[in-house]
């Protein structure tokens, strides 16, 4: 049997992004009075960029406006250059980005360093920030001098960061003037950016001040052991009771069905959404907000969970197990499932080869009711600008647009792979096959793709069968995809609250299921998130869906 690498268990946690554990809340940054306006209502809003697909090859399965994505089953063979001319003037430019890596080699040392700043026509001054350290050395940066800030910062959506909105709307430059409307055309890549991106980023204040980071619409979804849960009984149409019989069978001598890590909830994302429950905010007719904590189904949610723990499904460690060591035990068979980003197929199909089949689950209906699925909040993070002079601002821009580029161009290889030789030799259809530098000289190292990226597709290199079942499992689950109604809104209690308050739920979750405390915890938990700041922002969220309709 094939072994696992390091690198392949860290791929596997990166891949997948939208499942990462979020620590503490920090304080907040210093960035002036709490006075600051960031709410879109009672402005005047700034039309979102006019959207104009990039050119580029047709895709062997077609894309729905609903949300499916387009899939290659090959490989394009005729690249074409989406960048006309080197984008930089030789000046210097310092980013900052997360990176769910590890550390990259030094520019000097890095080849695909090098390559991707020739092909920009700028040096690359890169702060590259682990996930476990982002929130502290964004808390830095954000209380820092407005000077030290550096020229392009990622902003992963994988946190709240205290008074995020705030900071943005003081330190970074607007970007209505250059983006919005048809201003964006001077950025093609940029403009092929869905407007369902642009959406979930959000305006602040009426304005546009950052770039968002495409991502599908499947969140967070089930990965199963595709030949240990079909033994089990796994099929089509399961209810509730099929999927804990299922787990029950799958689990003996030192396999468990369910695996989690530390901050997943046992998964309870997934089971949530099977229950119909809000993914947290819910709107109905009359843009009245519900919480999905104080939601019935959602408590439901926690009652099974707690019951699939009790029945001994879930693997004994699943509140102390890293990301990266759930990936190992689900790699090795230990674990027969585990909740991880949409994206992660990206890195679970090579790196489980030899070894499993991996596969997106379907969810489970409850009492006769169809299940749910995890709709991701389509921009996984977004980019802004250190404010500068107008020629500062548009250089920036042209860089960003070139990291933009799409699936199926000579900007999408090289940011992706690096240079061929070096870092990658071609496969039986042209797809890129990283070599043993590629391995460690890579975009996830030194992640350029969280500055910039074009639209996601489906594509696995070499495997045209694991492209056809994710597409056909996305024609399945898209249509019963879960949104939460405030993605794309501000709300001044959750920038400043939101991560202690939510905390204090996920806490209270984590306790019932594992049986630490009993179910009245979490409806006492809910009482104080409504009274400490929870119905707050139901009403914040609502000012704002009304003023954004």
């Amino acid at each position: 049997m094939p072994s696992m690498s390091r690198r392949t268990l860290l791929r596997s946690a990166a891949a997948g992004g939208a499942a990462v554990s979020v620590p503490g809340l920090l304080t907040a940054c210093s960035t002036g009075s709490d006075d600051s306006d960031v709410s879109n209502a009672g402005k005047k809003l700034a039309p979102w960029p006019a959207y104009a697909a990039a050119a580029g090859p047709k895709p062997d399965l077609a894309p729905t406006d609903a949300g499916v994505q387009p899939g290659y089953t090959s490989y394009p063979a005729d690249l074409t250059t989406s960048v006309a001319r080197t984008p930089g003037d030789g000046s210097t430019v310092k980013v900052m980005a997360v990176t769910f890596g590890v550390p990259p080699k030094g520019r000097a040392q890095n080849q695909y360093w090098r390559a991707v700043e020739k092909a920009l026509g700028v040096t690359i001054e890169f702060t590259v920030i682990s996930q476990a350290d982002y929130q502290k050395k964004m808390a830095t940066v954000m209380a820092g001098d407005a000077d030290d800030l550096p020229d392009i910062i990622n902003v992963f959506s994988g946190f709240v960061l205290p008074r995020e909105a705030q900071f943005v709307q003081k330190r970074a430059e607007d970007l209505t003037p250059f983006l919005s409307g048809a201003s964006v055309k001077d950025y093609p890549n940029l403009a092929g950016i869905p407007t369902h991106a642009w959406r979930d980023m959000g305006r602040i204040g009426g304005k546009i001040y950052g770039i968002p980071l495409e991502r599908p619409l499947p969140g967070s979804t089930l990965w199963v052991n595709q030949g240990m849960f079909t033994g089990a009984g796994m099929k089509e149409g399961w209810t509730s009771a099929d999927f804990a019989a299922v787990a029950k069978k799958a689990t003996h001598g030192k396999t468990y069905a369910l695996g989690a890590a530390t901050g997943s909830l046992f998964g309870n994302a997934v089971h949530s959404a099977a229950h119909n429950a809000p993914q947290g905010w819910s709107v109905d007719a009359k843009g009245v907000f519900h919480s999905g904590f104080a939601d019935e189904r959602f408590k439901a949610s926690v009652v099974y969970q707690a019951q699939l723990r009790k029945n001994g499904s879930y693997h004994p460690d699943a509140t102390s197990l890293s990301s990266a060591d759930l990936s190992t035990l689900f790699l090795n068979g230990t674990a027969g499932s585990m909740q991880n980003g949409f994206g992660a197929y990206q890195a679970l199909y090579p790196d489980s080869e030899g070894l499993l089949t991996p596969a997106p689950a379907l969810p489970y209906s409850v009492d006769g009711t169809a299940g749910g699925v995890v709709a991701a909040r389509r921009s996984f993070g977004y980019t802004v600008l250190k404010k500068a002079k107008k020629e500062r601002v548009q250089l920036l821009l042209r860089i960003l647009d070139y990291l933009a580029a799409p699936f199926g161009t000579k900007e999408w290889e090289l940011t992706h792979y690096g240079l061929e030789g070096p870092h990658f030799t071609r496969g039986k259809d042209g797809a890129p096959e990283p070599t043993k530098l590629g391995e460690v000289e890579n975009v996830t190292n030194l992640p350029f793709k969280y500055l910039a990226e074009g639209p996601q597709v489906l594509f696995v290199p070499e495997r045209p069968e694991a492209v056809r079942a994710l597409h056909a499992w996305q024609q399945k689950v898209v249509p019963v995809a879960v949104r939460n109604a405030s993605y794309g809104l501000q709300s001044r209690t959750n920038t400043a609250q939101g991560t202690t308050l939510k905390a204090l739920m996920e806490d209270t979750i984590t306790a019932v299921i594992a049986g630490r405390s009993p179910l009245s915890e979490y409806d006492a938990a809910v009482k104080k998130w409504r009274s400490r700041g929870g119905d707050r922002m139901a009403q914040e969220y609502a000012k704002e869906y009304a003023a954004n309709a």
